[in-house]
């Protein structure tokens, strides 16, 4: 069977999470230093290790069957690729930012001014969509030193804290994309790697579930069964085993994390106690 051909950063953050989303998923490789090849020792699948600008091209050509990739990455590059999922890691935006004694009001006030970035394509859209004129300044790094030396008004740049930005003497004032970790792969994959690909889909999607869930488990009185049932947003119904304690039962359940503080307190006063939140590592629908 051919492998898979899986296109990713060769280093940085985005490279440090798809690993670790590999690592998840219980594909298991050895990555040797300065090799850009390796292949999975218990799953169909070859690594390439390519700059994150060259990802794009590399499966639109179908050299990498798939790649994972920043979707700001996959914007710029415009190839011919199709978003297979989103992975919800690596998460920035790229961001219009100006001086911060600049009077900006909206979008506007950038109107025939120069906006330097390492991003035209994208920043484009955004001014064509906002039916704004403006002189687009391309450089690659440090576009935030532009404004200071006098060669932009404005800059659009990655933005993940905000810290660099202050550093620099400037503020953000529009979100021009919001970007994450995208899979994403060649049109025309053939049958077999599709089956390959559709494999290995379930185990991120099981993953990324899991990350979204916790497991609980609570001790409630017997006769509060019913009223907790109802206060948790349980997938089907909940476990629930009788304690050595007479009249009480151990319950358990899962419930997304998001939704786990907002009845917490329901939980307690319907008679809920020891109760007990634990990660799920996998998570199969």
């Amino acid at each position: 069977m051919n492998p898979l051909k899986l296109a990713i950063q060769k280093s940085g953050r985005l490279s440090e999470d798809t690993l670790s989303l590999v690592k998840d998923c219980g594909i298991s490789f050895t990555q040797t230093s300065g090799k850009l090849k390796a292949e999975a020792r218990n799953f169909p699948l070859e690594f390439l290790f390519l700059r994150d600008d060259d990802i794009p091209q590399y499966v639109a050509n179908g050299i990498a069957d798939i790649g994972i990739v920043g979707d700001n990455v996959r914007a710029e590059m415009n190839e011919n690729v199709e978003i297979i999922q989103k992975l919800g890691f690596s998460k920035c935006r790229l961001s219009l930012a100006v001086q911060r004694d600049f009077q900006y009001n909206n979008v506007q006030d950038l109107a025939h001014k120069s906006i330097a970035t390492s991003y035209p394509n994208i920043l484009k859209k955004f001014l064509d969509d906002q039916n704004i004129q403006a002189d687009i300044h391309v450089i690659s790094g440090s576009v935030e030193i532009a404004p200071s030396i006098g060669l932009a008004t404005a800059i659009c740049d990655i933005v993940s804290s905000g810290s660099t930005l202050l550093s620099n003497g400037l503020k953000e004032v529009e979100t021009v994309f919001k970007s994450e970790a995208v899979l994403i792969g060649t049109p025309h994959l053939s049958a077999e790697k599709n089956a390959i690909l559709q494999q290995l889909k379930f185990r991120i999607d099981a993953v990324q579930k899991a990350k979204d869930y916790k497991y609980i488990l609570m001790n409630v009185p017997n006769h509060a069964i019913d009223t907790i049932h109802k206060i948790l947003p349980v997938m089907k119904s909940p476990t629930i085993l009788p304690l050595a304690l007479e009249g009480w039962s151990s319950l358990h359940s899962v419930v997304r994390e998001d939704d786990f503080w907002q009845i917490i307190q329901h939980l307690k006063e319907a008679g809920a106690e020891g109760i007990l939140v634990i990660p799920i590592e996998k998570m199969i629908m």
